[in-house]
């Protein structure tokens, strides 16, 4: 039902709104048990969706940190490298 959240701060470039957008939609869905809400939930369920996103997109934009921002590429290829290595065994 839901795949990691990742982290999404010190990235160049920085995340984008629909990144932002799927990490609160994954979030939601876990702690409400529901990959989707019924109809009676709707509401509530996009409703969180949409005040998480804003307050994810707040926390990135107010988070400082003196270490040089990752490359997206980068980290991508370390990741495989370790599911690889992790699943040859």
């Amino acid at each position: 039902m839901c795949r990691n959240i990742r982290v999404l701060h010190n990235f160049e470039p920085p995340a984008t709104e629909h990144e932002v957008h799927d990490a609160a939609l994954q979030y939601v869905r876990k702690i409400s048990g529901a990959a989707k809400p019924s109809k009676a939930n709707e509401e509530a369920f996009a409703r969180a969706v949409a005040e998480i996103t804003a307050t994810t997109r707040t926390l990135l934009d107010e988070l400082v940190t003196t270490a040089p921002p990752k490359d997206r590429e980068v980290e991508a290829f370390k990741a495989r490298e370790r599911a690889r290595e992790r699943y040859a065994r």
